[in-house]
C-alpha cells in the first residue's frame, strides 16, 4: 500500500575532485548485482568501486511491486592510479597510455665506443617530434680517432632506429689506457649500490651496462639491480659523480581491514531532494535512509598481507601484516554466510550509533515540520509533538502522533494513534492498513482497513472503514460528510440541528468494493457507447463493400482496425463483467449486514443507507438502530453494541 520515494545517497562531493572518471549507469534487481555487472564494466574489484544511487530498489513487501536498483557506478580514482602505475588495462589506464603516445619527442641518437667498435644507438621521434639530423649525425661521429664507419648504414638506422640495442657501425683507434674507468660502492646498510665513472679522453672506451652488471655481481648485489637506471647511465652518462644504479626492494605493509559502508555516515552530506525545476524542496529533506530486511549495509574488506622485501644482498626485509578488526554490529543487524557483511535484519532506518551499524525499527522524532521534513521510513514512526499543515507521513508500520494533525497526509500500513485531532483543511487525507484512532477528524478524507475509533467528532469528512467507524466519547457527534463501514457506524448524535451541511451514513457494504464497484460500472457504460459508434461505422463500410464488391485500400484497413478494435473493447467488458459479477457475489455474501447506532439525536436531514436501502430522517429521533429487514431500512430501540473485540493498540493510552 505504501510507495516509498527513492532515497538518494549523495556522492557527488566525493567525486567532484575527479569528474572526468569514467561512469556507467546500472540496473539490476539487487545492489550487489548491479555493483557485480559495473564490476564486469570496468574489469577490476567490486571493491575499487564508488557509486551513487539513482533509484533504490525494493524487495517489495505489503502487497508493493518490486522495484529494480538503479546505480550511477565510478572506478575509484585511487585504484585508478594505481593500476596505471602496474599498467593494469583498466579504462582510465587505456586513457594515460593514449596521452602518453600522443605527446611529442625528438629523435636521440646515443655514439659510444665500446671495445674497438664504434657502436650506434637510434631512437624515433614520438608524435609530431623532429627526426634525428642526419648531417650532425654523421658529423659526431666522425671523430678524429674514428677510423671508418659505414655512412649508407648509419643514414639507414637514423630514419629506421634501433629500438634498445647499439648497432657497431665502423672502428675507431682504441687506447686501452683512455678508456673510462667506474667503482661500484655498496652501502653499509645494504640498501643503495651507486656507480662513479671517470670520463674517458680520446681514444678511449665507453662504459657497457654488462660492465656495471659484472661488477656488481662480483660485489655479491643479487636484488634490486636496475636495468633501467643502468641503461640510462651507460646512453647519457655522468661523470665523476655517484650514481644509484641498485636499491633494495623495501618491504610493502598490507592494509588494514577497513568497513566499506553502502549508506552515507556522514549525515551532512544528506542533501534535500531538488525538483524537477532545479529547486531545493526543503520538504523532502532525505534524512531517512531507508533499508529492508536482508538488505547488504556494510562489509568488510579484508586485511592484507605485507610483502617482504630484500635487502642488495639478498637478506630479509619483513613487511608488516594488515590488522583486522571486528565487525561493527549494533542493533537489528546480522552477518551474512561470508562472515563479512552485514544485513539488516528488520526493515527500519540504518544508522551509525557509536561507530557500530544499527536498524531502528522505531523512528523517534519531537514535531513533522522544516526541521524534519517529509518522513518515509520502513518501520514505526512517533511523533511526540504535532505534524505541520504541509508535511506528510508514509510508513510500513505505525504512526503514532502525540499533537495534533494539519493539513497533512499520513500513509501507514499498520495503525495511526492521534493523541489529539486531526484538521484536514478539506486537504488533509489518512490512510492505514489496520486501525485509526483520533480525538477528533475534521475536514479529512480517511480510509482505513479496519476500525476508525473517535472521542469526540467527525466533522465534514469523508471516512470509510471496512470493519467498523465508533465514536464513544461524551460528545461522539458526526455533523456534515460522508461516512462508509462494512460492519457498523456508532455514535451519540448524527447530523445537526437546523440541518447546515449535508451528513451521510452508509453501512452493510465493503466501501472499496462498492467504489471499484461504480468504477467497472462507469467504464463498462463507456465502452457500450464506443461499440455502438464503431458498429455503426463498421456496417456503413460494410454495406459500401457489398455495394462495390471491393473497397479503396484505405478504407480497407480503416475497416480492419474499426473491427479490431470493436473486438478488443468486447474482452474488455468481458473481463469486466467476470469482476462485476465478483463483486456483486461478495457484497451478497456479507454476513455484517450493517446496522447504525445512536444513542442520542439523529437531526432531520441525515441520510442513512443500509445495503443500498435508503432512509432519509424527516424529523429529529432518538436512542434509534438503523437495520436491514426484508429490502428495507428498519429502526429499532438503541442497545449498546459490544466491542469486546477491539483492543487499543500497544503503547496507548487515552
Amino acid at each position: 500500500m505504501v510507495t516509498l520515494d527513492a532515497i538518494r545517497k549523495d556522492m557527488a562531493e566525493l567525486l567532484e575532485r575527479d569528474k572526468e572518471i569514467h561512469s556507467v549507469e546500472v540496473r539490476a534487481d539487487t545492489l550487489d548485482e548491479a555493483l557485480a555487472d559495473a564490476a564486469v564494466q570496468f574489469d577490476t574489484r567490486v571493491v575499487n568501486l564508488e557509486y551513487e544511487v539513482v533509484e533504490r530498489g525494493f524487495e517489495g513487501f505489503m502487497g508493493i511491486a518490486k522495484r529494480p536498483w538503479t546505480i550511477k557506478v565510478y572506478q575509484n580514482p585511487e585504484t585508478i592510479k594505481k593500476s596505471a602505475v602496474s599498467g593494469a588495462s583498466d579504462i582510465m589506464g587505456a586513457f594515460e597510455a593514449e596521452e602518453e603516445k600522443i605527446i611529442a619527442k625528438d629523435g636521440m641518437y646515443y655514439i659510444h665506443h665500446f671495445g674497438n667498435d664504434l657502436v650506434l644507438k637510434v631512437t624515433l621521434p614520438v608524435g609530431e617530434g623532429k627526426p634525428v639530423d642526419i648531417p650532425t649525425l654523421l658529423n659526431d661521429i666522425n671523430r678524429p680517432d674514428t677510423l671508418s664507419f659505414d655512412e649508407e648504414l648509419v643514414k639507414k638506422l637514423a630514419v629506421s632506429g634501433t629500438g634498445d640495442d647499439y648497432e657497431p657501425v665502423g672502428r675507431y683507434n682504441h687506447e686501452p689506457s683512455a678508456d673510462a674507468v667506474f667503482v661500484v660502492d655498496i652501502a653499509k646498510d645494504e640498501m643503495h649500490a651507486t656507480a662513479t665513472i671517470s670520463p674517458p679522453t680520446l681514444g678511449g672506451a665507453d662504459v657497457t651496462a654488462s660492465q656495471i652488471k659484472a661488477a656488481l655481481t662480483n660485489q655479491g648485489v643479487v636484488a634490486g639491480i636496475s636495468d633501467e637506471k643502468i641503461q640510462s647511465l651507460v646512453d647519457s652518462p655522468v661523470y665523476n659523480e655517484p650514481v644509484i644504479i641498485a636499491s633494495a626492494v623495501l618491504p610493502i605493509d598490507g592494509h588494514d581491514a577497513y568497513i566499506a559502508y553502502n549508506f552515507e555516515t556522514d549525515r551532512s552530506k544528506i542533501r534535500a531532494k531538488e525538483a524537477a525545476n532545479g529547486q531545493v524542496d526543503f520538504k523532502e529533506l532525505n534524512l531517512i535512509q531507508n533499508v529492508v530486511e536482508g538488505q547488504p549495509l556494510a562489509q568488510k574488506i579484508l586485511a592484507e598481507d605485507g610483502k617482504a622485501g630484500k635487502t642488495l644482498f639478498g637478506r630479509y626485509l619483513e613487511a608488516k601484516n594488515g590488522r583486522d578488526i571486528n565487525l561493527p554490529l549494533g542493533k537489528n543487524v546480522r552477518v551474512d554466510t561470508d562472515g563479512r557483511t552485514i544485513l539488516a535484519d528488520t526493515n527500519g532506518q540504518v544508522l551509525l550509533i557509536n561507530d557500530k551499524v544499527c536498524v531502528e525499527p522505531i523512528m523517534e522524532v519531537d514535531a513533522v515540520n522544516i526541521k524534519t521534513g517529509n518522513i518515509t521510513f520502513l518501520g514505526t514512526v512517533v511523533v511526540k509533538g504535532a505534524v505541520e499543515d504541509g508535511f506528510d507521513i508514509k510508513a510500513s508500520g505505525n504512526i503514532e502522533i502525540g499533537g495534533t494533525v494539519g493539513k497533512c497526509h499520513l500513509e501507514s500500513d499498520g495503525d495511526i494513534i492521534v493523541s489529539s485531532g486531526v484538521i484536514g483543511r478539506d486537504e488533509g487525507t489518512i490512510t492505514c492498513g489496520g486501525s485509526l484512532w483520533a480525538k477528533f477528524i475534521q475536514n479529512t478524507t480517511v480510509k482505513v482497513q479496519e476500525n476508525v475509533i473517535v472521542n469526540d467528532s467527525i466533522m465534514n469528512s469523508e471516512v470509510s472503514a471496512k470493519k467498523r467507524i465508533i465514536l464513544q466519547g461524551k460528545r461522539a457527534q458526526i455533523t456534515g460528510g460522508h461516512l462508509f463501514a462494512t460492519e457498523c457506524v456508532v455514535a451519540k448524535n448524527i447530523g445537526s440541528d437546523g440541518g447546515g451541511t449535508e451528513t451521510v451514513i452508509e453501512v452493510g457494504f465493503d466501501p472499496e468494493a462498492k467504489h471499484r464497484l461504480e468504477e467497472l460500472i462507469e467504464m463498462q457504460n463507456n465502452n457500450v457507447k464506443i461499440l455502438e459508434e464503431l458498429e455503426l461505422d463498421i456496417s456503413t463500410l460494410e454495406n459500401m463493400k457489398k455495394i462495390r464488391k471491393s473497397l479503396p485500400k484505405e478504407k480497407e484497413e480503416n475497416l480492419l482496425k474499426l473491427i479490431d478494435q470493436k473486438n478488443e473493447i468486447v474482452g474488455e467488458n468481458a473481463v469486466y463483467n467476470e469482476e462485476i459479477e465478483k463483486i456483486q457475489a461478495r457484497l451478497r455474501e456479507l454476513k455484517n449486514i450493517g446496522k447504525v447506532y445512536a444513542s442520542g439525536t439523529v437531526y432531520a436531514g441525515v441520510k442513512i443507507f443500509v445495503r443500498d436501502e435508503k432512509d432519509e430522517i424527516r424529523a429529529d429521533t432518538k436512542n434509534l438502530i438503523f437495520f436491514y429487514e426484508n429490502g428495507f431500512v428498519r429502526r429499532g430501540k438503541f442497545e449498546q453494541p459490544n466491542f469486546d473485540d477491539i483492543k487499543g493498540p500497544a503503547g496507548y493510552s487515552e
